[in-house]
């Protein structure tokens, strides 16, 4: 699509946001750890091309992806630098893996001896398993994965585990994640006295970089901080650093009708106006990504600096809202979703909060026909 022509709707992104959040997040790294950005699920509905390109020109070389497809699609855009899928592969996929330099995660033995019988050669970390008993080898039998170790195809060149419990320093959490970097490290000794060296080991991710950065490692598997934004309100108050959000979703004003007072509108006739009233047909919906449970008011998007709230049913390309006590709005016009607009702003947090779930999901499921842009 050409550049100069007017989007349908849109995620609007900033760089120097990501740099602001790039060097807040470096100032809090522990000796000899570097950054390792999450861009799976699409760089948390960012775009991971144009992310991850921006991040190579900031100066970080490793990422990690959720899959084997999201690997290639990095190379396929030009990323540079070690790119680790932390999730599973096929064994039949190897080649996909071989073919565009990924880093595979061995998630027990057996399925790093599957990989193994592909004859193919693949660098792979090993995934040790402290508690969030997820994917990974329990970190108490590793003797397990000795044997991985002298295999002809696999190059063991890190291990990592998953802090599940670092949202809060409270007591309770604090007690759990520090016996998960416990058994990390010991896990880690065992099969370094086996002669079984562990070039790279992580274990942090963004929760755990902004709260327990003493548990060292050589990467951080920063994800949602890195795009400015927490999981909760309440984690953006407890958090030291100033992040900003880089995300902004958009969308044009595509018609503005009037109603008289007691006309109903959208599907199932859910609005009903109570005085005479202005809508705005606004070209988003739920397939974008825009939550179907913001309907009905409890959701809004800003339109000329006011808060015109959500009309009836979002709908899955369009979606109303009420622009009767916002400045005159015409065709054309824009109105933020996420963002700010002249003072006023809706947050990531803000529409999770809504809806009764996290930001982390709201960004991720944004859609694929949104147009990504940088401002």
């Amino acid at each position: 699509m050409p550049h100069d022509l007017p989007l349908r709707a849109w995620v609007e992104l900033d760089r120097e946001a990501l740099a602001h959040n790039v060097a807040v997040l470096r100032r809090l790294l522990p000796p000899h750890c570097t950054l390792m950005p999450a861009v799976k699920a699409n760089a948390y509905g960012h775009g991971a091309v144009p992310v991850a390109r921006e991040l190579n020109r900031l100066g970080l070389q490793a990422f990690c992806v959720a899959t084997a497809q999201e690997g290639a699609e990095l190379r396929a855009g030009g990323v540079q630098g070690e790119i680790l899928v932390l999730g599973y592969t096929h064994p039949q996929q190897a080649r996909l893996l071989h073919q565009n330099h990924l880093t595979q995660t061995v998630v027990d033995h057996s399925y790093g001896m599957a990989l193994e019988a592909q004859n193919v050669p693949l660098e792979v970390h090993l995934k040790l398993d402290t508690g969030m008993h997820r994917l990974g080898e329990g970190s108490d039998r590793v003797d397990t994965l000795v044997p991985l170790f002298a295999c002809r195809n696999l190059k063991v060149t890190g291990a990592f585990t998953h802090l599940c419990a670092a949202g809060t320093a409270s007591p309770e959490d604090r007690a759990f994640t520090l016996s998960q970097g416990r058994a990390f490290c010991t896990a880690l000794a065992r099969l370094e006295a086996q002669g079984c060296p562990i070039p790279k080991r992580h274990l942090l991710s963004s929760y755990g970089l902004l709260h327990y950065p003493e548990l060292g490692g050589d990467y951080a598997r920063v994800g949602i901080a890195l795009y400015g934004v927490l999981s909760s309100p309440a984690d953006l108050t407890r958090c030291p650093v100033t992040l900003r959000p880089v995300l902004s979703l958009k969308a044009q004003v595509a018609q503005v009708r009037t109603l008289e007072a007691g006309e109903q509108a959208g599907y199932d006739l859910q609005f009903t106006a109570q005085r005479p009233t202005k809508l705005a047909v606004l070209t988003i919906g739920y397939g974008d990504g825009l939550p179907r449970s913001l309907s009905c008011g409890v959701g809004a998007a800003l339109v000329g600096g006011r808060k015109a709230p959500i009309a009836g049913r979002v709908c899955m390309d369009q979606t109303l809202v009420d622009v009767t006590d916002c400045p005159p709005v015409a065709p054309g016009d824009t109105a933020v979703l996420i963002g700010t607009s002249r003072g006023l702003e809706i947050t990531a947090c803000d529409l999770a909060k809504e809806t009764g779930t996290i930001a982390n999901e709201i960004l991720s499921r944004l859609g694929a026909r949104l147009e990504r842009k940088w401002r």
